[in-house]
């Protein structure tokens, strides 16, 4: 018997699939489709879980050789400009690289740890038992699993199959634009910002709000694709096919006057899309017996200011060494359900702010009142740090039980030589006393000398802290929340 199916070969199924195998369990990862899909669809990654991709050395497969992920001067929000050079401790990182090369950089990891992706295999049924859950799959013999992880989207049949409901709101005023497009090359300025006569400069990935709707501006990661442009109107959707000529109305109409925008040149493929309204929902539980959800499957939000990768691959780290430890039989008593609650509020929080978001960048003299006053607010230096790290994901932090101190439950900050020991994602008794015992849980744990730290970090694989201390007390009481002596 498998010992975990995951449903779905995304970049949160493929994340999964690789902490479990850091773990000791190989996933078997069912892909409906038959090869990769080449739509393109998210520029890059916003958030913590660039230094988490960093951590597991991933980060340099994405990044230019050499470099370590550095903090974003400057983001956008709720079509607002976002400084954040002079923040004391900017939480907010990015990463410009098409999704399609994230998804390829993972499966090509996951290969490399032994994970079996299976294409061209459509799960249609499951069925639930005591210690297992068989999988049916469209033309081809069911699949047994002690777990199964639908990480098939926001469409996801694993949760409609397992019967979790699914509630939230949907927009359905708005028409969302988008296209791969090329311009004059002496419009684009030498930061990327589009000039457009007649209007001015167009800063690049940020939400430019007007009273006629909300445009942005996308040069492509890769230095031989073309830049994408997003509008978004309020109105009467149109019909037929999405085109250029649709989008560069759409795009006067807009900002008040034409755009030059011709059809992309570069190698493609190219994306030409129309959508309207908008779905915020979050999975009533992540999980119903054998069955667990990930990622868009649990979650659907708008993608103002880029948090879905963020939100589900943090949901795949959470997940990863939790389950694994329930199939090894490692797990401390209700482990697998700290999931659901650890990342349900991170996805509430997700809801909140994209739905914050969209409401700033609507149209209206209500609006541009509400606009007015959230910009003196933005003139806060402790305004923009808080938003920072909401953005970031940062400002999540978990119940970590009887444990006390002013680190625990957050994230491990970069300490000295921590991004090469978490590469192997096993728990973490950083000591600078060198007096430390985990006791029958030393097996589980890595213990490092830690000489430059004035108190000792228990970190979990996931890289939050579960306990501090400078002597053992409260240290097995902190190792038992969490693993199952040996």
């Amino acid at each position: 018997m498998i010992e975990v199916v995951i449903a779905g070969a995304g970049p949160n199924g493929l994340m999964l699939a690789c902490e479990l195998a850091l773990a000791g369990v190989r996933p078997v990862v069912l892909e409906r489709l038959t090869e990769p899909t080449d739509t393109q669809r998210a520029n890059g990654l916003v958030g913590q879980v660039i230094r988490m991709l960093d951590r597991r050395g991933l980060y340099e497969r994405l990044a230019t050789p050499g470099t370590t992920p550095e903090p974003a001067p400057r983001f956008t929000f709720g079509a607002f400009p976002l400084d954040l050079s002079d923040l004391p401790d900017n939480p907010l990182y990015t990463l410009l690289v098409p999704q399609l090369r994230i998804e390829r950089m993972l499966a090509e990891r996951a290969a490399e740890l032994g994970v079996d992706i299976r294409r061209g295999h459509e799960v249609i049924g499951l069925t639930q038992g005591e210690k297992s859950v068989t999988v049916e799959l469209r033309g081809r013999e069911p699949i047994e699993a002690e777990f199964l992880v639908g990480a098939d989207g926001g469409r996801s049949t694993v949760r409609k199959l397992t019967g979790i409901d699914f509630p939230g709101v949907t927009s359905d005023d708005s028409v969302s634009r988008t296209g791969h497009v090329s311009v004059p090359a002496d419009l684009i300025g030498p930061d990327g910002s589009l000039t457009v006569p007649g209007f001015g400069a167009i800063p690049p990935f940020q939400h430019l709000r007007t009273e006629h709707g909300l445009l942005a501006w996308a040069p492509s990661p890769d230095p031989d694709g073309d830049p994408k442009l997003t509008t978004v109107e309020w109105g009467q959707p149109p019909e037929g096919e999405a085109s250029l000529e649709e989008l560069r109305a759409g795009a006067g109409r807009v900002l008040g006057t034409d755009i030059t925008l011709d059809p992309p040149t570069g190698p493609g493929p190219h994306l030409m899309r129309r959508l309207f309204g908008g779905n915020t929902r979050i999975a009533e539980r992540y999980r119903a017996g054998r069955v667990l959800l990930l990622g868009d499957a649990a979650h659907v939000h708008s993608a103002i200011g880029g948090p879905g990768l963020n939100l589900g691959l943090q949901d795949a780290v959470n997940l990863g060494w939790k389950l694994a430890a329930e199939v090894r039989g490692h797990a401390a008593e209700g482990l697998l359900d700290t999931y659901e609650s650890e990342r349900h509020p991170a996805a509430r929080r997700v809801a909140m702010h994209t739905q914050a978001q969209s409401l700033l960048t609507r149209p209206g003299g209500e609006v541009t009142a509400l606009r007015e006053l959230f910009g003196e607010l933005l003139d806060q230096p402790a305004t923009r740090q808080h938003i920072a790290a909401l953005l970031a994901g940062a400002d999540i932090t978990y119940d970590m039980g009887p444990a006390t101190g002013p680190l625990v439950g957050h994230w491990a900050p970069d300490l000295p030589g921590l991004r090469d020991l978490t590469r192997t994602a096993r728990p973490l008794l950083l000591d600078p006393t060198a007096t430390l015992d985990p006791g029958p849980w030393s097996p589980q744990i890595d213990t490092v000398p830690a000489p430059d730290l004035d108190t000792a970090l228990l970190l979990r694989p996931d890289c939050y802290i579960a306990w501090q201390g400078t002597t053992n007390e409260g240290l097995h009481e902190a190792l038992a929340t969490w693993f199952r002596a040996a």
